[in-house]
């Protein structure tokens, strides 16, 4: 396995957070969003991830973003699930299936654990194999399925909800 380096974002991140995340609307199926996000609304979303404490990870080969991790609260302002987040991650396409999201992964949930957080899940489109793949090899376990509920201009798939209890420490 190659060795990259694991920081957390800043705001000047958030231009190449924006590339990686365009590389998987473009390509299509990898993600629910079918028009690319602009940078502004990344600068955006990660001021809120900054404001509320909820991390975002990225991955870096010589100084340069390669790909990047975060969780974001689920269902924000309903308190009974407030130790509940959600994990996105996004590679770039020259580095998928190296171990990066792996290795994002594995410091994520040590994060997250250390944050107090007890539920970590994932939505994947069901046609995303190596996500699932790579949550499942991570201990991650199916908790549900919503059949074609995201509709594409090539066709329609389902969410998986795929999730993770954190051991209390």
């Amino acid at each position: 396995m190659m060795s990259w380096k694991i920081r957390q974002a800043v705001e000047k991140d958030a231009a190449a957070i924006t590339d990686i995340y365009n590389q998987a609307v473009v390509a299509g199926f990898q993600t629910a969003d079918i028009s690319p996000v602009s940078v502004a609304s990344r600068i955006d979303w990660l001021k809120v991830h900054f404001e509320s404490n909820l991390p975002v990870l990225v991955a870096l080969s010589d100084d340069k973003v390669i790909g990047w991790i975060s969780l974001s609260s689920y269902r924000p302002g309903r308190e009974a699930l407030r130790f509940t987040v959600e994990v996105s991650y996004y590679v770039d396409k020259d580095f998928q299936r190296q171990g990066v999201a792996s290795l994002l992964l594995q410091e994520i949930l040590e994060l997250a654990g250390e944050q107090g957080f007890n539920v970590v899940f994932a939505i994947v489109l069901e046609i995303n194999v190596p996500s699932v793949l790579l949550l499942e090899k991570a201990g991650f376990q199916k908790w549900g399925f919503l059949p074609q509920v995201a509709v594409f201009e090539k066709g329609t798939c389902g969410h998986l909800y795929y999730g993770m209890q954190l051991k209390a420490e």
